[in-house]
């Protein structure tokens, strides 16, 4: 019985420092999409922490809304954001272009 005890505080020490790990690089993150891949990855192992909490209700809904709907709400602001910024360089382009040849 003190072996198996013993695997499972290295397992949740292993648990808490990955989220540690996970939050820390999803701040630190120059790369907006990056970050958010991250901030799922943190969601779903905080669901994971939950869970060996004996709290089922709050893993799931952290696994539903924290990663699931929050990341996904944050992928399709990322993708309108860069939809605007594409268009904006173009747009510069194009004008840049009408300088020259103008």
């Amino acid at each position: 019985m003190d072996a198996l005890a013993l695997v499972s505080w290295i397992f949740d020490g292993v648990l808490g420092l990955g989220l540690l790990y996970l939050a820390w690089r999803a701040l630190a993150s120059p790369a907006l999409f990056k970050a958010i891949v991250l901030f799922i990855s943190f969601g779903l192992l905080l669901a994971l922490v939950w869970a060996r909490l004996n709290a089922p209700d709050v893993a799931l809904a952290e696994a539903a809304i924290g990663a699931g709907l929050t990341g996904a709400l944050l992928l399709a602001a990322w993708a309108r954001l860069e939809a605007v910024d594409d268009g904006k360089q173009r747009e510069s382009e194009t004008v840049e272009h009408n300088d020259r040849d103008g």
